[in-house]
């Protein structure tokens, strides 16, 4: 039958894409993006793709495209055989019984099967999710590590050709009192003409933040991104009490109930949605509800994403009301190859949501085997 939903196949395809330019982290530096492709192949010969992808390495959250790898092919793929693809609530409860934790694992293998059902429909992803309710969304540019007059001139040239209206500053690496220095520089001279946003990864402790966050506030910073580490969820609720910019937290809400802490805290005015942190759309769901049900805004965030993961995640914050903060989903922009036949739409300061079946994209399998570790 042409429409056969039994799954036959599951792959990985470990990449190791180039970088425009290095991306820097609290603790780290990269020039190349390692993706995981996860292809789900249907009895019809229907694919559905998703991707395994963690924001440089596995500093952030434990895993990384090797570990992906060998979870999903050792101790998956045989929970996905012979199922259905639109059997998804009870296939991922099944994983569940098998792998913990590796929600950036379950998150690919989720997507793929979304990209696989909405596929054999001839539906997109987003209608699985009850259709879009606009098409594009706003998108924030993270801008380099290189001194701050470039890093002017780039938010300036960004910001001529429209391309980008808000930017994110990353801090963390260097000395508290020469990194705030930096920031306040850069925010004050772009001070009216855009929206300057930090995220210091986690990487103050109370004292640093309490020192130095303020500064920022008064220096013209629009919000803080998770400032302390992620699980001392009390510490961000004081913080975000004592400053007059929103706090968003990311590294502090990687669950439905990390989201629960941090309502009942009031920890934070902003949630990054990460759909891989989170481990799927399903879960990205709950969480947007829990926080839309306090008054808490969401931010469709990324782990630098290539184009699968990045269509993924525009679908589901064009289809989620909850996402009312706009996006970080430039992922793709970072990169130095295409691996779409067709590029996602990056325009007035917006990312569009792709037409066509599932997740709307189709790889060029030249530049996959191009960019192909093994």
């Amino acid at each position: 039958m042409s429409n056969d939903l039994t799954i036959v196949g599951v792959e990985t395809t470990i990449l190791d894409v180039p970088l425009v330019r290095a991306h820097k982290f609290a603790t780290t530096e990269m020039t190349a993006q390692p993706l995981l492709l996860v292809a789900i192949r249907t009895a019809a010969g229907t694919v559905g793709h998703g991707e395994g992808v963690v924001p440089g390495g596995p500093w952030w959250g434990g895993e990384s495209v090797e570990t992906m790898q060998a979870l999903i092919e050792r101790y998956m793929a045989p929970v996905l055989a012979g199922r259905r693809v639109n059997d998804i609530t009870a296939i991922m409860a099944d994983i569940e019984k098998v792998v913990a934790r590796a929600q950036f694992a379950k998150a690919a293998v989720e997507i793929a099967l979304h990209d696989a059902w909405a596929r054999t429909l001839g539906v997109p992803v987003h209608t699985l999710l009850g259709g879009a309710f606009r098409r594009s969304i706003d998108v924030t540019w993270a801008l380099g590590a290189a001194p701050a007059a470039e890093i002017i001139d780039e938010a300036i040239e960004l910001l001529e050709t429209r391309r980008h209206f808000s930017f994110k500053l990353k801090m963390g690496a260097l000395d508290p009192e020469t990194d705030t220095q930096r920031v306040v520089q850069i925010a004050q001279a772009l001070h009216v003409k855009a929206g300057v946003r930090v995220d210091i990864n986690a990487r103050w402790d109370r004292l640093t933040a309490l020192k130095y966050l303020p500064r920022l506030a008064d220096g013209g910073v629009e919000l803080i991104e998770q400032p302390t580490p992620g699980d001392q969820i009390e510490v961000l609720a004081e913080l975000n009490q004592l400053l007059p910019v929103p706090v968003m937290a990311d590294e502090s809400v990687q669950s439905p109930h990390n989201a629960l802490d941090v309502v009942r805290q009031r920890a934070a005015d902003v949630i990054a949605i990460k759909t891989t942190k989170l481990g799927g759309l399903r879960r990205s769901r709950e969480t947007v509800a829990i926080a839309r049900a306090a008054g808490i805004a969401c931010h469709g965030a990324t782990s630098i994403e290539g184009p699968i993961g990045t269509a993924a995640s525009i679908h589901f914050a064009c289809a989620e009301p909850g996402i009312d903060f706009g996006s970080e989903l430039f992922g793709p922009l970072l990169f130095e190859e295409e691996l779409l036949t067709t590029p996602l739409r990056y325009a007035d300061g917006q990312v569009h949501l792709p037409d066509g079946p599932g997740l709307g994209v189709e790889l060029n399998p030249d530049a996959v085997k191009t960019w192909s570790r093994n």
